[in-house]
């Protein structure tokens, strides 16, 4: 079988290579890709916005099934369009997407199924929400309602602070918002949790825990992710009954209830306090690093995963895990998550050696001429499994000293909830 591949990060080379697995497998096409995909599968440089080109590509080629990996698509309503012309997705429509696309839609679902999340407040413009703001008690956070690739959150510690969110999201800084969203600030510690559902049956796809601060110690700016570990230390049999039963079943529920029938990976960010779950927020795909960091334990063929998705026969597939432990670390390019320089080479790549599993997945990369080029913030992503944290820890690191790149950076603590050096 053929099958497409929209994207071109961490995630969409860890799809790739997952895939490269399975038998049934002839030929697989990334739109548009990255380096580390060019050396497995065919990067095709299509604008994956162009819904009518990409569908013309995916027709001449014959592409038994296209998985779309990032958000925008999703959220645009390319599974809509695909499948108008009899097209396999696996990834949501667009009424279903909205759960990612607008943060006040997944609130008012959250109000209507009495889901536990942070009480709110919805703004439509800067001095309604200042107004707000002058009698509201800090820390407080806000948020762009529209889509911004994981870095429209602001936690603010005082007025000034969050007059500065407040201009910035309305001021186009993430795209056009027409509101914002303004929380309260939930105590506790964040979980990724990841389920997979074709609409009537749904099934766990693991846990992560995301290190989302540019810097060591959870500091700095917001990040699209600087690396995370799999499984998360909070989750236990409770934990997960709690969240199926309080936040993802009301929800599908509520989407139901609406006609909106619900296919592919959901993500729930969660705060987790005392072993109770509260939603931060839904992505309507696999999150972007913990797809890389999940992805590697699977032992199940991902194909035939997919496909019982979009046919409605997941109750008929046991998803088989092996028994790891997994970490992951982003590089990024200096200057990241603000201003980078781009098309700088990554010197010293070549004598980067992997064993049985460690893995090196890419994100912002191109290659010329048998080198490799950073064109984006996050860059390479380093990921080791193991049967515990501090040797996958120490494979990771190991890997990144042995690269040195001079113009890049990383955390050096992903994972230190986990470990204890």
């Amino acid at each position: 079988m053929n099958f497409a591949i929209i994207g071109s990060g961490g995630r969409e080379h860890s799809i790739c290579l997952t895939l490269k697995k399975s038998k049934k497998l002839k030929k697989i096409y990334c739109i548009p890709g990255n380096g580390g995909t060019s050396e497995i599968a065919i990067n095709i440089n299509i604008d994956i916005h162009n819904f009518q080109i990409l569908k013309d590509f995916i027709l001449e080629k014959k592409i038994d099934l296209v998985i779309i990996g990032p958000e925008g698509p999703l959220v645009d309503g390319l599974t809509d369009y695909l499948e108008k012309f009899k097209i396999n997705v696996f990834g949501p429509n667009k009424n279903a997407a909205q759960l990612e696309g607008s943060k006040i839609f997944t609130k008012q679902i959250c109000y209507k199924k009495n889901i536990p999340t942070a009480k709110f407040g919805i703004f439509e413009n800067k001095e309604n929400s200042i107004n707000f703001l002058k009698n509201s008690k800090f820390p407080i956070v806000i948020k762009a309602d529209n889509i911004a690739a994981g870095k429209g959150v602001y936690i603010s510690n005082n007025l000034d602070e969050g007059i500065n969110a407040v201009q910035e999201i309305f001021d186009g800084k993430f795209g056009f918002a027409k509101n914002i969203l303004i929380e309260e600030f939930l105590e506790g510690e964040e979980m990724s949790f990841f389920v997979i559902t074709d609409g009537i049956t749904v099934k766990d796809f693991g846990t992560a825990q995301d290190h989302k601060r540019v810097f060591d110690g959870d500091k700095g700016s917001n990040t699209g992710g600087m690396g995370c570990y799999s499984p998360s230390r909070l989750i236990n049999d409770e934990l997960r009954e709690k969240i199926l039963k309080r936040i993802i079943h009301p929800t599908l529920e509520a989407l139901k209830e609406d006609g909106i029938i619900y296919k592919g990976f959901l993500y729930a960010g969660l705060m987790v306090k005392d072993n109770n779950p509260y939603l931060i927020e839904y992505n309507v795909r696999m999150g972007d690093p913990e797809c890389q960091t999940i992805l590697p334990k699977l032992d199940s063929d991902l194909v035939n995963i997919f496909f019982a998705t979009i046919n409605q026969q997941l109750n008929q597939k046991k998803i088989k895990w092996k028994n790891k432990k997994s970490i992951c670390v982003v590089l990024c390019s200096d200057g990241y998550p603000d201003t980078y320089k781009k098309n700088i080479e990554i010197a010293n790549y070549h004598k980067l050696k992997f064993k049985k599993n460690e893995y090196l997945f890419h994100a912002g990369t191109k290659k010329n001429n048998q080198k490799f080029y950073a064109i984006g913030g996050r860059v390479l992503n380093f990921v080791s499994i193991s049967k515990d944290f501090q040797t996958a820890k120490k494979n990771v690191y190991s890997h990144l000293k042995k690269l040195n790149w001079k113009n890049g950076f990383y955390r050096k603590d992903i994972g230190y909830k986990v470990l204890t050096s």
